[in-house]
């Protein structure tokens, strides 16, 4: 399994334009269609993030890479739709939360492992078949719905009466962002394969794939520890303060005095 030279000179620059949209920081826009807007502001949200989400975006890529027939692009997208939507709807109405550097960090791992799959790393560095490919990419729909259920509860009050509604109209535009995406990446693919450089260069966009993966997977390791140390440099101040306060008392009214 051959990858390319310029890879990783290629993967770093995509990696750049990717760190924009891998913060975690919701726009105040964002916050405010889905508080007062009406459903199309709604489908625009969804929409939106799925056309920023990079991630989501090179998964997709990695599944639909060596899908030649209408047929099998629509079951392998149906698959990983339905994983993404259960999820969303389910973690959403349950409250379930959780760091989304962890959630970002599995999505990473889905795209490393689309690209070496198509690469058929498995039976070239592990002497061994691949997973089912139908439902790897169910199962990686789920963790890709927590994604979009943890973006969606930064985004929506749980307690909200039109709390359906909006998921409903959220994940439509999650899918016709989707669609769209795919379009037009099966009209590029489409082309290419029609050259002849097809053959290396599909080695070279799955090697980047992997590569890409691996430092989008960095970033978010990278963010998680330093939430972690601000979390705990912050815990460790307010225990100091109130050490602080509880070793000074004021007696009869006067002036404190420390113990």
């Amino acid at each position: 399994m051959k990858i390319p030279r310029f890879a990783p000179f290629a993967s770093i620059f995509l990696y750049l334009l990717a760190v924009p949209a891998l913060a975690h920081e919701v726009p105040d826009a964002a916050r405010e269609r889905l508080r007062d807007g009406n459903w199309l502001d709604y489908l625009w949200t969804g929409a939106e993030h799925m056309l920023t989400g990079y991630d989501h975006l090179l998964f997709l890529l990695g599944v639909v890479f060596f899908l030649h027939r209408f047929g099998d692009i629509l079951k392998f997208i149906t698959a990983f739709t339905l994983g993404h939507t259960l999820v969303l709807l389910g973690a959403t109405f349950a409250g379930l939360q959780v760091t989304p550097y962890y959630v970002d960090a599995f999505i990473a791992v889905t795209v490393m492992y689309k690209g070496f799959e198509n690469l058929d790393g498995f039976r070239r560095c592990l002497g061994i078949a691949a997973p089912n490919l139908l439902l790897m990419v169910f199962l990686f729909g789920l963790i890709h719905g927590l994604g979009l259920a943890t973006q969606f509860q930064t985004l929506a009050d749980r307690g909200d009466a039109g709390l359906v509604g909006k998921i409903l109209w959220f994940n439509l535009g999650v899918e016709l962002g989707q669609v769209a995406a795919l379009c037009l990446m099966i009209v590029v693919i489409s082309a290419w394969r029609k050259t002849v450089v097809w053959v290396p260069l599909s080695r070279a966009v799955n090697g980047l794939l992997i590569i890409a993966g691996f430092l989008l997977l960095l970033y978010q390791l990278h963010g998680l520890v330093h939430e972690q140390e601000d979390h705990h440099g912050a815990a460790s101040a307010a225990e100091v303060q109130r050490e602080a306060g509880e070793g000074w008392h004021s007696h009869d009214g006067g002036p404190a005095h420390r113990h």
